[in-house]
Parts: C-alpha cells; sequence; structure tokens
C-alpha cells in the first residue's frame, strides 16, 4: 500500500495504490478426481487517483475537497495437480466507481498533527456502494519528515451483471503506518 500527494496552490493530486497477494496450497482427499493438491491463488489491486481544491488553508486546520476514481481488479486462481481432469479454473473481476471525498488536517501542537480523511462512491455505476473512512496521527521529525499511524476502513459492495454474476462484499480495515517527505 502506498500513497503519494502532489500539491500546487490551492490544488492537490493524490494517489492511493494498494495491491495483496494471498496463495496456499493444501492436500486434498482421495475424491476419484485424479489430485493429490490444491493450489489457490488471489490478489486484489486497487487504483485511486483524485484530484481536489484546497478550499480551508488556515494554520490550524487544512480541508481538501477531492474527486475521483477507483479501480478494483480481483483475479483468483485455482489449480488441481496433477490434474488429468484438467481440474483448472481462473476468473478476474474489474470495475471503476467514481468517489467524492474530503480530507481535514489539523496541527495538535508543534510537533503533532492529525489527518481524517473519508470517500464515497460507486452509486451502481461499478459497485453499488463503497465508501472508505480513516485517520492518522503524525509525529514531525523534522520539518521536512512526518512518522505517521492510524486506521483505515474501506467498505466495497459490488454485484456484477452477466451471466456468472460475481459478488464481492468486503470490509478491508487495519492500521497504517508511514512516512511523509514533504519535497518542496
Amino acid at each position: 500500500m502506498g500513497t503519494a500527494d502532489a500539491r500546487w496552490k490551492r490544488f492537490v493530486l493524490p494517489l492511493d495504490v494498494f495491491w495483496v497477494r494471498l496463495a496456499d496450497d493444501k492436500a486434498v482427499p482421495r475424491l476419484g478426481l485424479g489430485a493429490t493438491t490444491a493450489d489457490v491463488k488471489a490478489s486484489l489491486f486497487l487504483l485511486t487517483p483524485k484530484v481536489g481544491v484546497r478550499l480551508l488553508d488556515e494554520p490550524k486546520i487544512k480541508c481538501d475537497f477531492l474527486t475521483g476514481f477507483r479501480y478494483w481488479h480481483l483475479g483468483q486462481n485455482l489449480h488441481f495437480s496433477p490434474s488429468i481432469l484438467n481440474l483448472n479454473f481462473s476468473a478476474s473481476q474489474n470495475w471503476v466507481d467514481p468517489l467524492v471525498g474530503s480530507r481535514i488536517e489539523s496541527p495538535l501542537s508543534s510537533r503533532f498533527v492529525v489527518t481524517v480523511f473519508g470517500d464515497v462512491g460507486g452509486w451502481g455505476t461499478g459497485s453499488q456502494l463503497e465508501y472508505q473512512v480513516g485517520g492518522v496521527l503524525g509525529y514531525k521529525l523534522k520539518e521536512t519528515a512526518t512518522l505517521q499511524a492510524g486506521y483505515r476502513y474501506l467498505a466495497v459492495n459490488y454485484r456484477g451483471g452477466g451471466v456468472r454474476q460475481p459478488v464481492f462484499d468486503a470490509h478491508l480495515s487495519g492500521v497504517v503506518l508511514g512516512v511523509t517527505f514533504d519535497l518542496k
């Protein structure tokens, strides 16, 4: 997971990237299929470019309005080995959701800063609904580097059309750790 943020005057361009790959293999019981092991792989890739404007830029509070989209790619593979009956399955799903959101940043002291953020999207264009909320507490190591820790929660409710009608109703959440560098 990574983020980048470019700013020019009151314009902001945040970019968020998320990638995860999970894999496992297990022995399978004798089912008469000729396979002794099953290998499964699942991957998730998210790309979220946004563009925004800083509505409020005061020393005690900064507020950004953002809009953009989130691209989703889900992939899964199931491979049986040995595969006498060619029991290999692979599928993927892609969709794009438009988003609107905001970000608020406020210093707590000369060293500590808190940032809360959120967005919402989907509205039936890709997913039925998706939303994200989060917050981070930053500690300024020096003027150009901030150590951050926080929490992020992302929920999506996708109902695909077509013959297979895939469903992806998930909640991704967890601790966020990072370092921000100001390249002014």
